[in-house]
């Protein structure tokens, strides 16, 4: 599976999909965000900078990742 980036203009979230277990972490802690049934699945404008490094902080298997500009 191929990585995917979503920007917002100040971070980039990395999604490792090969790596993911599906725990729902980031849907249940930022649900306006992570839309699993959409594509893109990541709306990542939907919340602060700061949520969003928060809640990616907590991915269990470190399927997302941030990549500071």
């Amino acid at each position: 599976m191929e990585n995917k980036e979503y920007s917002n203009g100040e971070i980039t979230v990395l999604w490792q999909p090969g790596i993911c277990i599906h725990s729902g972490v980031c849907v249940k802690m930022l649900p306006q965000v992570y839309h699993p049934k959409e594509r893109p699945w990541i709306k990542i404008n939907n919340a602060e900078t700061s949520e969003i490094i928060k809640q990616v902080a907590k991915c269990p298997s470190k399927a997302l990742s941030i990549i500071a500009k």
